[in-house]
């Protein structure tokens, strides 16, 4: 277990995942939580973040900054995202290591897994056949960071564990037009829609993909479950165990946010994955199920969006 006075260090603490995992560090009366905005800490660069760990020495270390983005952005900028995440990921996982940290949790993606994984997706199909072509970059450098952790405890008998998570959403989020997320992009789309008074709504694809949603602030009480109550090599899905088609999904969406127009289907735009859905009883048997059910925080989303009108502009 962590003590309370432990010195935490927050990798990312200003994305979605990271501010997430801040907030329920400090709800649970953690204290000395450490932080580097990008431009005190660029951590591509190797010697900056060895010389931050030398002169920090953080015991434990969550490892949430990563260069993310949609369909788009994922296949527009392949070697970008590789190149970015693998490094960053090795300079702290390396760092980490060689200053003594006592544990360190990794955050990887659902997107590590194979396209045509048997559903829902086990833990043990990682590496057993292909990836997804629109996100091979990020899911490369994601089962990088993963096995280096898993080959560290083997090597040197380190207590490194990953966790990978579910498509998230909450606070924070990225709401950028071309460079978000589905929800999140759906949210930015009926609140334009609904401001502007557009009748019509459309949508990439035809709906039809089934996928599974978890709240950021339930995934990071299981990062710091997690932290405190597990270790081994093998990665620990994040999840609720629950999904819907992209079309459910886009109807909530224009629920909550009160958009009554017509929504209308791009079939000439990609769909993705046909179907996305976490095995989560590793999680469950530890002990952990999520609490935030998918309309709930669909409601707390958009109030945070309402609330930070400079994000959408990301």
């Amino acid at each position: 277990m962590m003590d309370k006075n432990a010195k935490i260090y927050v990798a990312g603490h200003r994305g979605m995942v990271g501010s997430a995992i801040v907030r329920e560090l400090k709800r649970q009366g953690y204290e000395n939580i450490i932080t580097r905005t990008h431009k005190e800490l660029d951590l591509i660069d190797q010697s900056a973040v060895d010389a931050f760990f030398k002169a920090e020495k953080p015991e434990y270390v969550f490892l949430a900054a990563a260069k993310v983005g949609g369909i788009v952005a994922n296949s527009e900028a392949l070697a970008d995202f590789m190149y970015d995440n693998m490094m960053l990921e090795m300079n702290v996982i390396h760092a980490a290591w060689q200053n003594g940290c006592k544990k360190l949790e990794f955050l990887g993606s659902s997107c590590i897994y194979p396209r045509m994984a048997p559903q829902p997706m086990k833990e043990s199909c990682l590496l057993t056949s292909e990836l997804e072509k629109t996100n091979e970059a990020y899911a490369l450098a994601k089962i990088s960071g993963l096995k280096y952790c898993e080959f560290l405890n083997k090597q040197y008998g380190t207590d490194y564990i990953s966790v990978m998570p579910t498509n998230l959403y909450g606070p924070n989020d990225n709401y950028h037009p071309t460079h978000s997320h589905v929800l999140p992009a759906l949210i930015r789309r009926f609140h334009e829609a609904k401001e502007q008074g557009l009748t019509k709504v459309t949508c990439w694809g035809d709906g039809s993909p089934l996928r599974e949603f978890l709240y950021v602030d339930d995934l990071a009480n299981l990062c710091v479950f997690l932290m405190n109550n597990y270790s081994g090599n093998e990665t620990v899905n994040a999840g609720t165990g629950k999904e819907l088609t992209i079309k459910e999904l886009t109807e909530l969406v224009a629920e909550v946010i009160g958009y009554e127009g017509e929504i209308a289907w791009d079939t000439s735009k990609p769909n993705g994955t046909p179907r996305k859905l976490l095995d989560v009883s590793k999680a469950t048997k530890l002990g952990w199920t999520y609490k935030t059910e998918l309309k709930d925080g669909i409601k707390l989303a958009y109030e945070d969006f309402l609330n930070n009108p400079m994000r959408a502009e990301r």
